[in-house]
């Protein structure tokens, strides 16, 4: 037992702190990729802290953990090539419908250069030509790979967190339309979403219905999903129509005029699909607007390549690509002098 307790005494200041730190950013920044980072680092230490209450069997524990990992790793591309073509069977073919696919051919390639890396430095071919371009190709991937990871687990985590039920206006981001005219299941999702909040508001807010007409439909997207809700019965007095916006950005400039016109409101929810949320919040922020995300459930075989979009659309940001590089230049600095004294 004494053993059990100089591990939790040791470990605790590395679990506390980190979880501390991102709760105090989590209230007043929740929308910044850093916390994706804090997040994995707050998950790796308590990994610690969780094999560290084995006492003395805290090394096996911690082999078993890893272990976990490799294999759960390993499987990776296999899922996302089977994802993939999930998506082309119930969706179309597409590019958006292939990221995951496409994503899973590109992780197992780079695994297979490092199990070539690992193999080949077994039998002391360590200075070999392939052996230096399957190295630098594969921790490339593995990075990439890493920041899609950080991305991934903070979307899912930002969606558990609890939100007020009490709201002045509630954004409903819009998206395509069926047949050019009808929601489709993704769209009714996040009207749903927004109608169970509405109810649930003991002073009933304005629903905003954000989206314009796309070429190849017959309406705006804000009247399908004011035609939708009308159907479930929220009163036309509740509704505001927004049909000029574009994209996402867009949704939120043009919603926030209207709402700034209408004297404002201290408590704004912006409802999406779950995993379009974090990119709300981001967008939120930069055009200055406080608000909460709230997240509607999309089909479990849709979130792979989603979340690959929205990770590709964070990663354009010029913020990202400045940081990002640089870690690149950090994290490859051991592989790089290796391959160049190798």
């Amino acid at each position: 037992m004494s053993e059990v307790m100089e591990n939790i005494r040791v470990l605790a200041p590395f679990v506390i702190i980190p979880w501390l730190w991102l709760s105090i950013r989590m209230i007043r920044k929740p929308q910044r990729y850093f916390n994706s980072i804090l997040l994995m680092i707050c998950l790796f230490f308590t990994m610690f802290f969780l094999a560290g209450v084995f006492g003395q069997y805290m090394g096996i524990v911690l082999l078993i953990m890893t272990i976990m990992v490799i294999i759960a790793l390993l499987f990776t591309p296999g899922l996302l090539i089977v994802n993939g073509i999930i998506m082309i069977r119930k969706e179309s073919f597409a590019f958006a419908h292939i990221l995951s696919l496409l994503l899973g051919i590109v992780i197992g390639l780079g695994e297979i250069a490092i199990i070539m890396v690992l193999k080949n430095s077994m039998y002391g071919d360590f200075d070999t030509d392939a052996n230096k371009v399957a190295m630098i190709g594969g921790a490339t991937v593995f990075y990439g790979s890493l920041l899609l990871l950080n991305f991934v687990v903070y979307a899912i985590f930002i969606q558990q967190l609890p939100h007020r039920a009490n709201f002045d206006y509630l954004i409903i981001h819009g998206c395509g339309l069926a047949d050019g005219e009808r929601v489709t299941r993704l769209l009714a999702g996040r009207i749903d979403k927004a109608i169970k909040i509405y109810h649930k508001c003991k002073t009933k807010p304005y629903i905003i219905a954000s989206g314009g007409q796309g070429g190849d439909e017959k309406l705006s997207e804000a009247q399908a999903i004011t035609d939708y809700m009308l159907e479930k019965g929220i009163p036309e007095e509740h509704i505001i129509i927004e049909d000029k916006s574009a994209t996402t950005m867009e949704n939120l400039v043009n919603s926030k005029a209207i709402i700034d016109a209408r004297g404002g409101g201290r408590k704004i929810g912006l409802v999406s699909s779950n995993y379009h949320i974090y990119r709300c919040l981001i967008y939120a922020k930069s055009i200055g607007m406080k608000c909460t995300g709230i997240g509607g459930k999309v089909a479990w075989y849709f979130w792979p390549t989603a979340l690959i979009r929205e990770f590709v659309a964070i990663a354009r940001r010029k913020s990202f690509i400045i940081w990002s590089l640089l870690g690149y230049m950090v994290f490859m600095f051991p592989f790089i002098i290796w391959v160049k004294w190798a």
